[in-house]
């Protein structure tokens, strides 16, 4: 089941009286008191996509009891910092975006990026060169040789990513940071001689690569573009049909240690926030290790990233955190279709690493055409978060948009998480204590049917009901 193309438009705007209620809501260190709660709510339903259900008072509640399903918070005891929740400005989202007219793409701009009125996206992910979603396979420099990388431009990025991405930073009010991530080196510099299936980088190309690292972050600061972090390669075990490069455990910390991370440090980029793995979390504890116990290496990376694409394996990312805790986790691709389904398994997904350390989260895609590209390699997949048709103009803002914007509206970049447990197995929950002193609870009904519950804090209570399959946002 997909909305109607008739649904209204995804814009949300706090009210006067929510803005007043929220602005006087104390800071993180003064004490707290509960009157009421706001309720968010989607559900498959045409009339409930981030419907407001308006405010509901607390009621006094010593005990909680298991009669009904029970969301209990403590706000004295915090977790990971958020960086933020976005989406991925790739060429075939910025060449559909430059087809269409100019009134479809601010009201993009709007539902997308805005921190008030939209989904408030603040970190978001671009590719280095060409990835599998773009028209045309291309790099920067396609010159052999060029090791003083003479040759390097990125002219193809100012033609439509570049514009976008830019539209984007206005429209979230200077609030939107970005990190880079490489599908493959140039094919010069590789073994097998070309950017799809597989090869290797050439080890007399690595200090030559790390240097294209550089170039790039420099080239895209001098557009206003500053990079807030880079992944070393996306998906290094993955030999795929399109732009792909294999590096084990052992070759992409060597990398990191030799080449990638002190040529970052020499040209003043050792503040960019530089993650490994950047695949899915069966293997996160192996990849990652291997990098951490080396010092060297360790010294120069922020975190690991890491997909969903084989596996839930939740636990990996959490035994992750406590082996490194002082390394960082972030979730930096999820591609998806645009139904129901996948807007549920995008809250499970989305719950389930914000309670196991992740700091951020971030979709694919942040827009596709009717057919699911353009796409250069490999199959196409109809449907993503937004459908966007640029022989008409129109907009699809499908479900995985709304379920989203439950995490991405509410929970702000600085914002920390707090203790959050749930007493029923029907119910997954969230929360976090936002900078302002707001605290957002996300929660999601795993159920086909409608079900009282409640959320507790200090001896109060909030009782409402979720619709079956529903995805709830409380904020306090």
């Amino acid at each position: 089941m997909r909305p109607q193309k008739s649904l209204p438009t995804p814009l949300i705007p706090l009210s006067s009286a929510l803005a007043v209620a929220l602005c006087a809501l104390p800071a993180f260190s003064q004490p707290r008191s509960y009157l009421e709660a706001r309720i968010y709510v989607t559900a498959p339903s045409p009339t409930e996509l981030l419907a407001d259900r308006g405010f509901t008072a607390f009621e006094p509640l010593e005990q909680p009891d298991e009669n009904y399903p029970t969301i209990l918070i403590d706000p004295d005891r915090t977790f990971q910092t958020i960086e933020g929740f976005g989406g991925a400005f790739t060429d075939a989202a910025a060449d559909v975006f430059a087809r269409l007219p100019a009134a479809s793409q601010e009201k993009l701009l709007k539902a997308s990026f805005d921190p008030v009125d939209g989904n408030a996206y603040n970190l978001c992910r671009t590719t280095i060169h060409s990835c599998d979603y773009a028209a045309e396979m291309y790099t920067y420099d396609d010159v052999a040789g060029d090791k003083q990388l003479a040759h390097f431009s990125i002219d193809h990025d100012r033609r439509n990513r570049l514009p976008f991405i830019k539209r984007a930073q206005a429209a979230a009010g200077g609030q939107l940071r970005l990190y880079a991530s490489p599908w493959s080196p140039p094919a010069w510099m590789k073994t097998n001689g070309e950017m799809l299936h597989g090869g290797k980088l050439k080890p007399e190309y690595a200090q030559t690569w790390a240097d294209y690292f550089v170039r790039y972050v420099q080239a895209y600061a001098a557009e206003g573009v500053p990079i807030w972090g880079l992944t070393v390669q996306n998906e290094p075990l993955a030999t795929q049909v399109w732009e792909s490069c294999i590096f084990t455990a052992n070759e992409e910390r060597d990398f990191v240690r030799d080449h990638l991370g002190p040529t970052l440090q020499r040209n003043g980029l050792a503040d960019v926030k530089l993650m490994i793995w950047d695949h899915n979390r069966g293997l996160v504890y192996q990849r990652a290790e291997a990098a951490y116990k080396d010092p060297r290496a360790s010294r120069y990376i922020w975190g690991t990233a890491f997909h969903w694409y084989v596996g839930d394996h939740h636990d990996n990312v959490r035994v992750l955190h406590d082996a490194f805790p002082d390394k960082g986790l972030l979730y930096t691709e999820g591609g998806l279709r645009g139904t129901w389904g996948a807007a549920f398994r995008l809250a499970r997904n989305v719950i389930l690493d914000l309670n196991n350390w992740t700091a951020g989260w971030t979709v694919w895609n942040l827009l596709l055409d009717p057919a699911g590209g353009p796409r250069h390699a490999g199959g196409l997949m109809a449907g993503t978060i937004v459908d966007a048709d640029p022989a008409t103009g129109e907009l699809t803002f499908n479900p995985p948009h709304y379920a989203f914007g439950h995490f991405s509206r509410f929970i702000k970049r600085g914002a920390r998480r707090i203790a959050c447990t749930s007493s029923s197995d029907d119910f997954l929950a969230t929360a976090f204590l936002n900078p302002d002193g707001k605290i957002a609870v996300v929660l999601t009904n795993l159920t086909d049917h409608p079900q009282i519950f409640q959320l507790w804090v200090e001896g109060k209570a909030v009782r409402s009901t979720s619709p079956a399959n529903a995805i709830i946002t409380i904020v306090l």
